[in-house]
């Protein structure tokens, strides 16, 4: 007796639905005109001067004096490039922004980190005091403690280092850091460092294991705008920075010469160039991270 099997029809993936096209209306591209105009505005606003500048990066000295500030380069000086790197000393300002914004933002990001963590996270006497004292740090101006800080660092004998910049730019941003990594941890669920210290972890385990890699966007994303608010600081920098062999990019910029003592403008505007499409690179590669941190800050667990 033979058994008669039917015969399965091949499994077919079902095809995701045809998008259906709106006809296009005059009146619906004039509704969203106003909103257009309005970005295109904005762009312009950001392109158009970051354009011109690097155009006039470009420019002979003859140019800047004689010709239209509009006008396109004649010919196109890459030496200008070479002047302001060697000889106004661009690279010596590059070191020294280096030199003062790494340790700044390293110590920034360790104590900053460290004290959001104890604050909301580990429980103890007093913390929700300390955490205000950090909030009232923010709402003290930092202009009106420099004059203070130069007399004790020149009482120190510090004022001919880097040193006066990375303790200066360490306290003026830890309160802003602290107030933003507690806000972080704040959003992470008890349960999960209730759960780690129910496994074995310690406190400085779940700090290193748990919390920080929970938090590594957040993290970036305050070390980015602290790495912004120091790398492009004038004031402080200004004020303690008495040797031009410790003067900082914007500190070099102010006081741009070319050979001979004499202002190139050619040299000046491509340092600047150097300067600020060199920051918008870092800001550009780090922008998803950064929309991932500001939007782990704004979920409450």
């Amino acid at each position: 007796m033979s058994v008669v099997t039917a015969e399965r029809p091949p499994a077919t993936t079902p095809r995701p639905p045809v998008p259906v096209r709106r006809p296009w209306s005059w009146r619906k591209f004039f509704s969203r005109l106003p909103i257009r105009l309005l970005v295109a505005f904005i762009v312009a606003i950001e392109v158009l001067p970051m354009v011109w500048l690097l155009l006039s990066s470009f420019k002979t000295q003859n140019e800047f004096l004689l010709g239209s500030v509009w006008s396109l380069p004649e010919s196109w000086q890459v030496s200008n490039y070479v002047d302001a790197w060697v000889t106004g000393d661009f690279a010596t300002n590059v070191r020294n922004s280096i030199l003062a914004t790494a340790p700044s933002l390293f110590l920034l990001l360790l104590f900053g980190v460290a004290a959001g963590f104890a604050l909301e996270v580990m429980i103890w006497k007093g913390r929700s005091t300390i955490l205000l004292m950090f909030v009232a740090g923010i709402m003290i101006p930092g202009q009106m403690l420099l004059v203070p800080l130069f007399i004790v660092y020149f009482n120190l004998g510090l004022t001919e280092t880097i040193w006066p910049l990375i303790l200066t730019y360490v306290a003026m941003g830890l309160p802003m850091t602290v107030f933003m990594m507690a806000a972080y941890f704040r959003a992470i669920p008890r349960e999960v460092f209730e759960a780690a210290t129910i496994d074995g972890a310690g406190m400085i385990r779940s700090f290193f294991w748990v919390g920080v890699p929970m938090i590594s966007n957040a993290i970036l994303t305050i070390g980015l705008v602290q790495f912004f608010s120091i790398w492009n600081d004038l004031l402080v920098a200004l004020t303690f920075v008495t040797n031009n062999d410790l003067a900082t990019i914007q500190v070099g910029l102010l006081n741009f010469s070319g050979e001979y003592g004499a202002l190139q403008y050619g040299p000046l505007f491509a340092a600047i160039s150097l300067n600020v499409f060199g920051t918008l690179i870092v800001f550009l590669f780090f922008s998803q991270k950064i929309m991932k941190g500001l939007a782990s800050g704004a979920v409450k667990g």
